[in-house]
């Protein structure tokens, strides 16, 4: 890791010394330009003139479809751009004293019948499928004057999804078009993220509140960086709501990129980026023992580094590619523990990985458009238990022992995507397949080696009563292919100047399930402006899309299949037990199977809004949202002894016998009120969302209370949240005042009533009390507030925004310092029944120093 801070040192002097440049006027014009499906156009050909004489400047989009020029204040100039293939545009741009927003401008092919749009910071309203106005979209502009806690952009817009249109392999991220295991690069890297933009586009596999979208930065003509330090330390913390004494903590963090021109190469750029992490964390227990409360800081020191370089050439007309390659090392200690978890049970885990990403993309015709993305890597990640002891894991008390986690993953992954765009008159159709994930995935699994003792109380524990024993033996390693693919077709269609149709199918399918349903996943969304003023958008959609299980219950399958890894659920076993010594236990072992019925959920989204714009700058928007869940995974326990007696499982040849059903349903409702803008000085965005979300299943890994029984099942998702409001925003008025605000405000999310006893004898402590339905019981609201003070500093003034700068920050997350609980207990027998165990960290602060040119 020293090679690794040097490395950075030495990227920080390279790219200070890269700012020869010649002074610049006060003001710049500045912008992107696009295609109609939102990828950058290479070398457009952009000049600038004013009415009066004609003198033009000109210049050609960079790899990142971006162009500048300096130009006198207080003037009006006229914007044209051409680039073969497409229609040219033409805008006049008025510059006061101050330089304008930067522009969106967004070509159509030369042969279709719509007008070219510009976008700026004006959120006007229309009726492009992808203009959605309740998506959220931050820009790398806007994400720098945010409190964005330790830089990491994708943890923050995560706070926009809805948790019930992840997949059941979890959140969905798309990078540069297509579905990616990490972003690529380091956050100084990172051009856009959007969430829920143009929501029933077949393109995707997911619904839009169910995945996060990255633009990442390309190479440029002109050299240019950035450069990152973050620091925090407990001296400037409050203390954790649960720790008795405050812990010793200190974070630094190093991150930057630069790019340019390869000098020896025309028309190629590079582009490096850096981050090195240095966590010195701790964790706070909050258990009770034998011997009363048991609290304490245990430290969880982590390591992380990565870098990313990447190469890319334009091409006349637009065409370019680039390829990338990433490594990645993450070291973590002391894992795991915290609440009611002891440090003896604590892992050690590191993470490596290498990646290479190529994308291309080729302008056919005037008419056609191909892109490619194509990515291959390796990664390895071993965990390691600190104690080799037996786990003993007392409900809600205290868990303590060795962690029995051991176990190995590696994996080499692949995937590719490739799109084809055709325009013609009023049509744009879209058409592709893509291979999401097709990898050899092996793990060597170690866990419950030593055996995890269950008790439901602690006096059962003074007992030696423990309810169940799980216990692993025999061959723990499993190699598997897992492959998914998808194909789709859309075609948007300007049926009248105010009224836009898409429409289009998605087919998706996975191996490893035995599901014989035709995955055809139909979507359709229209925009319709009525009046002449188009300042009012009626907007709706419907959709199917289908569910993606991920490699964890593949894994399930194959290894606890009654011949490779053994694993024995021993009822009310004798404690200490020489069982764990290595010889078996006298019960027959578990096995997890499918349902022979079996097949891939899907869920059936719907919405219908409007969009009003409000004066220029401003838009909001109010939408209904609902989802039916179909098929939905649970698994459930069908050798469980039956009622009344409980005495025996059916089959003796087998213990627990999971099966994965899809047998689970779900319903949801919501209302989205999205208000976005700016006015004089502020910039920003407040969405609040009133729903309701019933089910009967938690996810694939679920099991009911009596596996023989439904009865209280249905009842409030565990993701059901009433009430969510979610602001940011940034001031910027004057010389000081250069605030960022991020507010998020949430009511409670359920939790579950049980006894802590196993009374129906099937290994797990989930019973609940007669007549309690399920997550009966609401933990407490959330509230956090963080906030942002900056301050640039020009180096060189004659630039302005241009560069070079520096720039200082404060950030406060959970500036007013509340306690927002987690980990609310409902084990009836447990000391802390009906308290919570944990919180969310309390006030933090975090000084950083950012440079760039």
């Amino acid at each position: 890791m020293a090679n690794a801070k040097g490395k950075l040192v030495v990227f920080f002097w390279i790219s200070l010394g890269a700012l020869a440049q010649s002074p610049a006027p006060s003001v710049t014009i500045s912008g992107t330009v696009q295609d109609q499906t939102g990828g950058t156009l290479v070398g457009a050909i952009v000049s600038l003139h004013r009415p009066e004489d004609r003198q033009d400047q000109a210049a050609a989009s960079d790899s990142t479809g971006s162009f500048r020029f300096a130009v006198a204040a207080a003037r009006t100039y006229v914007l044209r751009i051409d680039q073969p293939g497409f229609k040219p545009f033409q805008q006049t741009v008025r510059v006061g004293s101050r330089s304008p927003a930067s522009l969106r401008v967004v070509l159509t092919l030369a042969s279709r019948r719509e007008e070219v749009t510009v976008r700026g910071e004006t959120n006007a309203v229309n009726t492009e499928a992808a203009e959605n106005r309740d998506a959220v979209i931050v820009t790398q502009k806007t994400m720098q004057q945010l409190p964005v806690f330790d830089l990491d952009y994708l943890a923050m817009m995560s706070r926009f999804l809805s948790q019930g249109d992840i997949a059941t392999g979890g959140v969905t991220l798309v990078v540069d078009g297509m579905e990616a295991n990490g972003v690529g690069v380091s956050p100084s890297a990172i051009k856009e993220v959007k969430i829920n933009q143009d929501p029933y586009s077949p393109e995707f596999s997911r619904p839009g509140r169910g995945q996060i979208q990255i633009s990442t930065e390309g190479g440029t003509p002109q050299y240019h960086g950035t450069f990152n330090y973050l620091f925090r330390d407990s001296l400037l913390n409050a203390r954790p709501t649960f720790a008795a004494v405050k812990p010793a903590e200190q974070r630094r963090m190093y991150e930057g990129a630069v790019t340019g021109p390869l000098q020896w190469w025309p028309k190629t750029y590079f582009l490096l980026s850096l981050q090195q992490d240095e966590e010195d964390l701790a964790s706070v227990v909050f258990a009770q023992g034998l011997q009363g409360a048991i609290r304490e800081n245990v430290p969880s020191p982590i390591r992380h580094w990565f870098g990313s370089a990447r190469i890319s050439h334009d091409y006349p007309g637009g065409s370019y590619y680039w390829l990338s390659y990433s490594y990645e090392d993450r070291s973590s200690k002391n894992q795991g523990l915290g609440g009611t978890v002891l440090p003896s049970a604590a892992t050690n885990s590191q993470f490596l990985e290498h990646e290479i990403t190529l994308n291309h993309k080729y302008v056919l015709s005037k008419k056609w458009l191909n892109e490619f993305r194509g990515y291959v890597g390796h990664y390895r990640s071993p965990t390691t238990s600190l104690s080799k002891d037996p786990k003993t894991v007392v409900l809600d008390a205290f868990t303590g022992g060795g962690a029995q986690a051991d176990q190995k993953r590696t994996e080499w992954h692949f995937g590719m995507a490739d799109t084809m765009s055709w325009s013609s008159g009023r049509h744009l159709v879209k058409y592709g397949f893509t291979i999401p994930d097709w990898s050899r995935r092996a793990m060597d699994d170690f866990t419950n080696s030593g055996g995890t003792y269950s008790f439901s109380t602690l006096q059962d524990y003074a007992s030696n009563k423990p309810y169940s024993l799980l216990l692993q033996r025999g061959e723990g390693r499993v190699v598997f292919v897992e492959k998914t693919l998808g194909a789709f077709v859309q075609d948007q269609i300007q049926l009248t100047p105010s009224l836009t149709l898409a429409y289009g199918v998605r087919y998706y399918w996975q191996n490893n399930f035995n599901d014989r349903s035709r995955n055809v996943a139909p979507r359709a969304s229209y925009a319709w402006a009525p009046g002449k003023s188009r300042k009012t958008v009626l907007r709706g959609g419907a959709g199917i899309f289908y569910d993606r299980t991920g490699p964890g219950p593949v894994w399930d399958l194959l290894r606890f299949d009654g011949q490779h890894l053994l694993r024995f659920l021993v009822d009310n076993p004798p404690f200490p037990d020489p069982l764990v010594s290595g010889s078996l236990p006298p019960a027959a072992p578990g096995v997890v199977r499918l349902d022979p019925l079996v097949k891939i959920p899907y869920q059936l989204q719907y919405s219908t809004g409007v969009e009003q714009q409000i004066g220029k700058s401003m838009t909001l928007a109010a939408s209904y949202v609902g989802n039916v869940f179909v098929s939905s995974f649970r698994s459930r326990d069908i050798n469980a002894p039956l009622a009344p007696l409980y005495l025996a499982r059916p089959s003796p040849a087998f213990g627990q016998i999971r099966e994965i059903e899809s047998a689970g349903r779900g319903l949801s409702n919501a209302l989205e009120i999205t208000l976005r803008g700016n006015v004089k000085r502020f910039l920003g965005m407040a969405q609040y969302t009133f729903s309701k979300a019933m089910n009967n299943t938690g996810g694939i890994t679920w099991f009911p209370a009596n596996s023989n029984t439904l009865a209280g099942e249905w009842a409030r998702a565990d993701f059901d949240q009433r009430h969510r409001l979610h602001f940011m925003g940034a001031v910027n008025s004057g010389l000081w005042l250069n605030l960022g605000i991020a507010l998020q405000v949430a009511s409670g999310k359920p939790y579950s009533e049980t006894t802590g006893q196993d009374a129906n004898n099937d290994g797990l402590a989930l019973d609940r009390p007669t007549g309690i339905a399920r997550n009966s019981l609401e933990g407490p609201a959330l509230a956090q507030l963080d906030l942002r003070w900056s301050k640039d500093f020009l180096l060189s003034p004659k630039r302005k925004d241009k560069g070079p700068i520096a720039t200082m920050s404060l950030d406060a997350f959970n500036a007013f310092n509340h306690s927002n609980y987690i980990s609310y207990v409902g084990t009836l027998g447990s000391p802390f029944f009906g308290k919570a165990v944990a919180a969310n960290p309390n006030r933090r602060i975090q000084l950083s120093f950012r440079f760039r040119f």
